[in-house]
């Protein structure tokens, strides 16, 4: 059964500027893909409309990183952070502990059981879900207030595809873009070299 644990008091939102880079957040080693990179985390975030009141899910919250940026846009409302693996927990609480700002709480179970019992958002990221995805987008749909939002990020063009029909289907405004972004990287020499990053999807929908 999934619990949401109290959120944690980090520094205030002031202390620091919007926009954390990938190294801010604890990783699991060796990196297994469990972040939202941050290119595609600033797309992800626009994509949400988050405002200062929101109430926000972040399903397959991995290091929590998309949590910990929504929560400074909606410094008023409040974002909760599921995940199913419960192996990874004490890196997403330390994650939240860090940055979360008190406004962000730690949800452990399945989606979409462990969603039961949290407030109806108006808006949620979904970065991970593997083959309950249906299921969590059917239920997000139903849950969703007016007017809000879901947004999904996939490293497969067939899932991508899936869940676009999905929120189409279940008469939301759909849309698709696809994020290659590229890094740069110094050589030996001091010249500098473009490291290509793997392309992700961005779905959303609109209530």
């Amino acid at each position: 059964m999934a619990r949401a644990n109290p959120a944690v008091n980090a520094a205030p939102a002031a202390s620091r500027a919007f926009g954390l880079p990938d190294d801010a957040f604890e990783q699991r080693r060796p990196l297994r893909g469990q972040i939202t990179k941050s290119e595609v985390r600033a797309v992800s975030l626009y994509a949400l409309g988050l405002h200062p009141d929101s109430v926000v899910w972040d399903i397959g919250a991995g290091t929590g990183s998309v949590a910990v940026e929504a929560a400074q846009i909606a410094h008023r409302g409040c974002v909760y952070a599921v995940d199913k693996d419960a192996d990874s927990a004490s890196l997403l609480h330390n994650n939240i502990a860090r940055y979360g700002d008190g406004r962000v709480s730690v949800v452990i179970g399945s989606a979409p059981s462990a969603l039961d019992d949290l407030p109806d958002p108006d808006a949620v990221f979904i970065g991970g879900g593997g083959s309950a995805m249906p299921d969590i987008i059917a239920t997000v749909v139903n849950r969703l207030r007016p007017s809000g939002r879901l947004v999904a990020n996939f490293a497969a063009m067939e899932r991508a595809n899936a869940t676009y029909h999905a929120l189409r289907d279940a008469g939301m405004s759909p849309g698709l873009t696809m994020i290659s972004a590229a890094r740069g990287r110094e050589l030996p020499d001091g010249a500098l070299r473009l490291e290509a990053m793997n392309p992700v999807f961005v779905v959303w929908g609109q209530k």
